[in-house]
């Protein structure tokens, strides 16, 4: 079985094409910078064996980004036999992957708006896909199945009891398909069971970004919550905020509810701090020009660290004794400064990083930690489109 993976970000969509249950990859890729907020044109980054391929284009929209690539699959004379699509919340409704058919796709609408920058993305190009390709199966898979771990003492806010219930509020967390996958690998890299490993996962994308702690193999706590608003900053969220600045804007807006959400969830985070990208690569890139616009791009990157900086010693406690710190997904395996900045000063936990290895990394998985460090600072490449596809596989095999 040919399945064509489809994991949206919100401002990116990474593919993968694999021959299932055999794990053999036709081909991969990611449509980059999709949207107009960076200072980049949109791409997309085709792989075929061991050939990478640059089409530089216009792509104002996932869907436009899906049509493209499946153009590149044409090309080569190869199609689908199934599509699997990543949807980051699930809310209470969805805790399994689910078969895409009118029922479930009208469930579908009622999670839409708890994860703004990615269930409407992911959900619209699967109403296109139920359109122009009807034929073809498709299988969504959940964010948020991952930590369901989460002890409740973690899980709940300190709300009335009686409003949390009526209204299904709580923590959910995210990129759980992510993080399953990278500590996964992370535990069989430190040589130590599933089940007896402990770790610092780094999801660290253009786009969203957690931490999440782990313990025994299991989530037990992650920085996002009921929406991926919460936690740290990303390109265009704010992460955690005051919940009084939100009633604030209610007045200064009249109560109007789309207009702060989109400033919280569009016009914040990177973006909104630098005034000019929404990717922290960007800023890094023109560093040089940090002083000409009064200090906003140091600025801009001193709080989007010191905010992961923060949580990871949270987390080192919470997750205590751990064995691995894990940097995964587009900053976290590619950008070395913020790794440097990150496990800076952080002996007194262990971790003990290697400027040296951390700098001259090229292939994953790597350690940057020096040796002998008591955590170990493991760079691994997420591939939640592998683990995706092995949940979609699976799900059509038993249905059929």
């Amino acid at each position: 079985m040919n399945i064509l993976v489809c994991n949206c970000g919100s401002s990116s969509l990474k593919y993968r094409f694999l021959t299932m249950p055999e794990e053999d990859e036709i081909a991969s890729g990611e449509a980059q910078r999709i949207g107009p907020v960076t200072s980049e044109s949109a791409r997309i980054v085709h792989r075929e064996g061991d050939r990478d391929t640059v089409f530089s284009m216009d792509l104002p929209t996932h869907q436009k980004a899906f049509h493209e690539i499946l153009k590149l699959l044409a090309k080569k004379g190869k199609r689908p036999d199934a599509l699997g699509h990543r949807v980051a919340h699930g809310g209470r409704l969805f805790e399994q992957p689910a078969v895409i058919t009118p029922t479930v796709f009208e469930a579908l609408q009622q999670v839409r708006d708890l994860a703004p920058l990615h269930n409407p993305v992911a959900i619209d190009l699967i109403e296109e896909c139920q359109t122009r390709y009807a034929s073809l199966p498709q299988v969504a898979v959940f964010d948020t199945a991952f930590h369901t771990t989460i002890p409740e003492h973690a899980r709940q806010y300190a709300l009335p009891s009686d409003l949390v219930q009526e209204l299904n509020i709580r923590k959910y967390g995210f990129h759980g398909t992510s993080h399953r996958y990278v500590v996964e690998e992370a535990a069989k890299i430190a040589g130590i069971p599933m089940a007896k490993f402990n770790a610092v996962s780094c999801h660290l994308g253009s786009g969203g970004a957690s931490l999440c702690a782990i313990s025994n193999g299991r989530s037990i706590e992650n920085t996002m919550g009921y929406t991926p608003i919460q936690g740290l900053v990303m390109s265009t969220r704010c992460g955690d905020l005051d919940p009084a600045i939100v009633l604030k804007l209610l007045a200064l807006y009249s109560g109007d509810m789309d207009r702060i959400e989109d400033i919280l969830n569009r016009r914040s985070g990177v973006l909104g701090l630098s005034g000019a990208s929404a990717d922290i690569r960007d800023i890094l890139g023109d560093w040089d020009a940090a002083t000409s616009r009064d200090g906003r791009f140091q600025k801009t990157l001193q709080i989007y660290l010191w905010r992961i900086r923060k949580y990871i010693g949270a987390y080192l406690t919470l997750a205590s004794p751990v064995q691995a710190i894990i940097f995964t997904d587009t900053i976290g395996e590619n950008v070395s400064l913020v790794r440097s900045v990150v496990c800076a000063n952080q002996k007194f936990f262990g971790v003990c990083i290697d400027e040296k290895r951390n700098r001259e990394l090229e292939q994953l998985p790597g350690d940057i930690s020096q040796d002998g460090s008591p955590v170990r600072i493991l760079v691994v490449a997420t591939n939640e489109e592998l683990a995706i596809a092995r949940q979609v596989f699976k799900t059509l095999t038993l249905n059929n």
